[in-house]
């Protein structure tokens, strides 16, 4: 039985693009190159995008992997997947696979990707379930893979930052603010060389990890 969030996303699938563009002030879509350049990839390469959505990333991170790699865009929305397939099949990239899955308890062996990507979407996942999902990362990272984090900064202009905390208390975690303000933190001891970084649009941060040995 469909969760009344995945009933929510389903119908946001939509339009789901078209928000997120439009929120970021991400119109070029240069978001989806940097997060890609950060997961630092090479051909041949498996990546996973959790939360995949309607599969902008996942998209993007085709150009890393290559024809010989394989990226897997998860996400728990039937809806939104049914978008990111349409997406795939309209441009011809064979190397995307997509799943139905929680990002909590990911079906996929040990050490089994290169990378490992979200965009947009990590905020929204409850504080046991960010816990075990982090866990679950690291789990299917190879040693030394990447985990690339982009988030939503923290709006300048106050009416913004009031719309930006409404959705917050909508959509995301009880613990959804202090988590945005220290998102870091969260990579615990299972990631090493932590570096955070701002998009080119100024209205995201990107915090990456690579899984200790």
């Amino acid at each position: 039985m469909r969760s009344l969030r995945q009933i929510y996303y389903d119908l946001f699938s939509k339009f789901y693009d078209l928000i997120i563009r439009l929120h970021s002030r991400d119109i070029e879509g240069s978001l989806r190159g940097f997060i890609t350049e950060k997961a630092n990839l090479s051909k041949g390469n498996k990546a996973l995008d959790l939360c995949t959505g309607t599969g902008s990333v996942a998209v993007e991170l085709t150009k890393g992997v290559g024809g010989e790699g394989l990226v897997v865009g998860l996400d728990f929305s039937r809806g939104m997947l049914e978008k990111a397939n349409k997406k795939a099949l309209r441009l011809h990239l064979n190397q995307i696979h997509l799943v139905q899955a929680n990002a909590s308890q990911l079906p996929f062996k040990e050490s089994s990707f290169h990378g490992v990507t979200c965009s947009h979407a990590f905020y929204e996942l409850k504080g046991e379930e960010r816990k075990r999902a982090i866990d679950e990362v690291a789990r299917i990272l190879i040693d030394g893979g990447r985990f690339c984090l982009m988030e939503h900064a923290k709006p300048e202009k106050a009416f913004v930052r009031l719309l930006f905390y409404i959705r917050i208390f909508f959509l995301g975690s009880k613990d959804a603010r202090k988590f945005l303000a220290e998102e870091g933190s969260i990579f615990g001891e299972r990631f090493k060389n932590i570096t955070k970084v701002m998009s080119p649009t100024g209205q995201s941060k990107l915090i990456y990890g690579e899984k200790g040995g």
